[in-house]
C-alpha cells in the first residue's frame, strides 16, 4: 500500500502505489476495499456526464483551473482548491472532487515521467477532445493510441497548449 494523499467524505481515498510502469501509478480505494487505478475512459464517462448536466465549458474550465495548478509535486492546497470546486457541483460534489483529483494526480505522474514529452498536456487533450470537440468517450479515450509524441505535440500546439 503506498502513500495516502487525498481522504473523501464517503471514504474512499487516494494513493499513488507500484504500477506497470513506475511507483506513480494513482489508485482509488473504495469504501468496500475495492481498490483500482482509474483508466482514462473511467474519467471520460464521469467527465461527459458531468458535462452533459452543467456545460461541457463549465466543466473544462474547472479542468483548466486544476491543470494550470498542476506541477511534478503534490500540493495539498491544489487538493483544498479542487475540493473547493468541486462544491460548486451541488449533488455531484464528492465526484468532481474525486474525479479532479484523480487527474491532478494522474498529471503529475505525466509531469514525472522519465524523458516526457508532453507531461501534463497528453491529458489535456484527451479531455479537449471529449468536451470542447465533442467527440465520444471511446473515440476521446482512443484518440491518441498509435501516435508519436511528436503528432501529440503538434495537435496540443494546434490548441494552444
Amino acid at each position: 500500500m503506498g502513500q495516502i494523499i487525498k481522504r473523501f467524505l464517503n471514504g474512499s481515498y487516494l494513493e499513488y502505489d507500484n504500477g506497470k510502469f513506475d511507483d506513480w501509478c494513482v489508485y482509488l480505494t473504495q469504501p468496500n476495499g475495492s481498490r483500482k487505478p482509474p483508466q482514462d475512459i473511467d474519467c471520460f464517462i464521469v467527465l461527459k456526464k458531468l458535462a452533459i448536466k452543467y456545460s461541457a465549458e463549465r466543466v473544462y474550465e474547472d479542468y483548466i483551473l486544476v491543470y494550470e495548478l498542476t506541477g511534478s509535486q503534490i500540493d495539498s492546497q491544489v487538493l483544498d482548491r479542487i475540493s473547493l470546486v468541486a462544491k460548486k457541483y451541488d449533488s455531484d460534489s464528492l465526484d468532481v472532487d474525486i474525479l479532479f483529483s484523480v487527474l491532478y494526480m494522474v498529471m503529475i505522474s505525466e509531469e514525472r515521467k522519465r524523458y516526457t514529452r508532453l507531461g501534463k498536456r497528453i491529458k489535456r487533450l484527451g479531455i479537449c477532445v471529449l468536451l470542447m470537440e465533442e467527440r465520444s468517450v471511446q473515440e476521446s479515450a482512443d484518440f491518441m493510441r498509435g501516435m508519436s509524441w511528436r503528432e501529440i505535440d503538434t495537435l496540443c500546439r494546434e490548441r494552444g497548449f
